[in-house]
């Protein structure tokens, strides 16, 4: 179990990243990667970036990667850099200024859990410019290969995530948001439980708030980094809405007859209403429709990928996904 506390000021520190991490989610979808798993949301996903991987990454370089992002047990912290939040490119930047000693650090406690490490892994535990220039290079390669043509799905799962966290933080503060995280998390008494974590830990925020991330790839455990010294980070997973296939993702036939659909007053209407998010029940209110009426318009719109829906017990949100803004915001 960890166990994450929190201090008054952390509470008001505490805050939900911005959009979708790609740093974490080039990482954490590494994780699933060679997974055998039935599940129908990232059967098709899986299949299609492997065979896209043996095709135009180098063996090496792929394998050196995937090392580093094991499916199970420890990876480093150096991976996953606090300054992705600001985006892809500002995350690499930092992996490639990491210190030596952190380097060191992480690559022996990997080394510690697999001791069949690539010969490409010394040289980036020496800091070698070369070689951490090539890691990175990897990392974008595969993010083109794997997220890229995914990457609206990824955005509209999370945007739909964090519009829920948004309206739980309204109605119940930053407490009230920590509330939602159920059910496996659990917020009681300034502190924040996640049962199912491999190992048992303890993590005094004293002070620095927490960084929430939310991750269409995080499995069903959070995650956190394992130095304490880093800025508090977790990363907890989001509904995947439907998963990775690609009629889902890419503009093909049926995304442009669904968007030919689109025509008309109400539906512009829904769609701008739903900016911040809306659920089926205040877009009737709001447009003077019937909840009928509401439902039928953002199954459209979500059926031509502007919308994502979230059900929460007896109310459905709806948000706009990032096609669903530039449409409404050209």
């Amino acid at each position: 179990m960890l166990k994450i506390h929190f201090s008054g000021e952390d509470i008001l520190r505490t805050r939900v990243a911005p959009a979708a991490d790609p740093v974490w989610e080039v990482v954490l979808s590494l994780h699933l990667l060679p997974g055998r798993s039935r599940d129908p949301l990232l059967a098709g996903w899986r299949r299609e970036v492997s065979r896209g991987l043996r095709r135009q990454v180098d063996a090496e370089a792929l394998r050196l990667l995937s090392t580093l992002s094991p499916p199970r047990g420890y990876f480093p912290d150096f991976l996953t850099p606090y300054e992705s939040v600001r985006g892809f490119e500002a995350g690499m930047e930092a992996l490639r200024r990491t210190p030596v000693a952190l380097l060191q650090r992480d690559l022996t406690l990997l080394a510690n859990s697999n001791r069949n490490l690539p010969a490409g892994v010394a040289a980036i535990a020496r800091g070698e410019p070369e070689a951490l220039t090539h890691l990175t290079e990897t990392m974008g390669r595969y993010r083109e290969l794997a997220l890229g043509p995914y990457w609206t799905r990824v955005q509209g799962a999370v945007e739909a995530d964090r519009a829920r966290r948004a309206r739980a933080m309204l109605d119940g503060g930053v407490e009230g948001l920590l509330t939602t995280l159920r059910p496996g998390l659990r917020w009681e008494s300034g502190v924040l439980e996640i049962p199912a974590y491999p190992r048992s830990r303890e993590l005094h925020l004293e002070g620095r708030g927490l960084l929430l991330v939310p991750s269409f790839f995080c499995a069903n455990t959070p995650v956190a980094l394992l130095d304490p010294e880093l800025p508090p980070v977790l990363v907890y997973p989001v509904d995947k809405l439907g998963g990775l296939t690609a009629d889902a993702v890419g503009a093909g036939d049926t995304g442009r007859e669904a968007l030919a659909a689109l025509l008309g007053r109400t539906r512009a209407a829904v769609l701008a209403a739903s900016d911040d998010g809306c659920t089926t029940g205040e877009l009737a209110r709001r447009l003077h429709i019937s909840a009928a009426a509401a439902s039928q318009h953002t199954t459209v719109l979500r059926n031509a990928g502007l919308l994502v829906s979230h059900r929460d017990r007896n109310t459905v949100l709806h948000t706009l996904t990032p096609l669903g803004r530039a449409v409404l915001n050209p």
